[in-house]
């Protein structure tokens, strides 16, 4: 039977996710660039965001105002990078997932929630665990540490994929397929051309059961690591088709980050 030992399935975790914060951190900073061009115009300034926020204390809105104005906010962006770099070749630790976890809440808080949806909270789930499992590994130990943010981390997805299978379940537009045409018809090559073959309702409802079925049956891949690991395998093509279609790049590297905790959670509940 397949497995991934703990210590592999957490170096891959950090490996992978380093790799997807080097992604985001060049993605803000090549964004920063190009809105310098527009100055005060810019549709992500602060001054016109922190109108949104009337309830904070004035400190508090100060405080973030001068962390958030252009020459701090890019010095944040590069230490992000220059973290993800560390974090990809081996040179981790409390501080470093500290200033991940951090700067990830606060980016979050500068853009209103997140900047690419589910992607940046599951970049959130992932930092929190690898920071918590540093936190607590000098009273629990490491292996017991490692072995929790692991399960942290395959639960919040396995609970994402879930979700939104049974979602889409519950609704009439996704079974019969056409809440999948639509979807396409606003993608970056969208509208679909008139003889597409996802126009044909066959093969629209096709694809959607076939995608929501494999969502909603996610938490199966706990019976073994071959489950996992095929489970994964079609979540690459899936999250690449996804990216392929709507331009969502961070969603496909934010989930492959949490890739090497499902396989290694499923080996794991499988021994039992």
């Amino acid at each position: 039977m397949v497995t991934l030992s703990l210590e592999s399935a957490i170096r891959g975790v950090q490996l992978l996710l380093g790799w997807s914060v080097l992604i985001q951190s060049v993605e803000y900073l090549r964004m920063q660039s190009a809105l310098q061009a527009f100055g005060e115009q810019g549709v992500w300034r602060w001054s016109l965001q922190e109108r949104e926020m009337p309830t904070r204390a004035p400190w508090f809105l100060s405080s973030v105002g001068w962390l958030f104005a252009p020459i701090q906010l890019q010095v944040l962006f590069w230490l992000r990078a220059l973290s993800a770099l560390c974090l990809m070749v081996g040179l981790t630790g409390v501080v470093l997932m500290a200033f991940l976890f951090v700067s990830t809440v606060l980016l979050l808080f500068r853009f209103r929630g997140a900047f690419n949806g589910g992607s940046d909270f599951m970049t959130l789930v992932v930092v929190s665990g690898l920071f918590l499992s540093d936190a607590f590994a000098p009273w629990v130990g490491g292996e017991s540490a490692h072995h929790a943010a692991l399960w942290y981390i395959a639960l919040h997805a396995l609970s994402s994929y879930f979700v939104s299978g049974w979602v889409k379940l519950k609704r009439a537009e996704w079974r019969s397929g056409e809440a999948l045409v639509i979807f396409l018809d606003a993608g970056i090559y969208g509208p679909l051309g008139r003889n597409s073959v996802f126009r044909h309702r066959h093969v629209a409802r096709l694809c959607s059961w076939s995608f929501m079925l494999w969502e909603a049956l996610s938490p199966a891949i706990l019976i073994g690591p071959m489950a996992a690991l095929l489970f994964c395998a079609v979540a690459t093509v899936f999250h690449f088709l996804v990216f392929w279609y709507f331009g969502l790049n961070r969603f496909f590297w934010a989930w492959m980050v949490t890739f090497p905790a499902l396989v290694y959670c499923s080996g794991w509940a499988a021994s039992f």
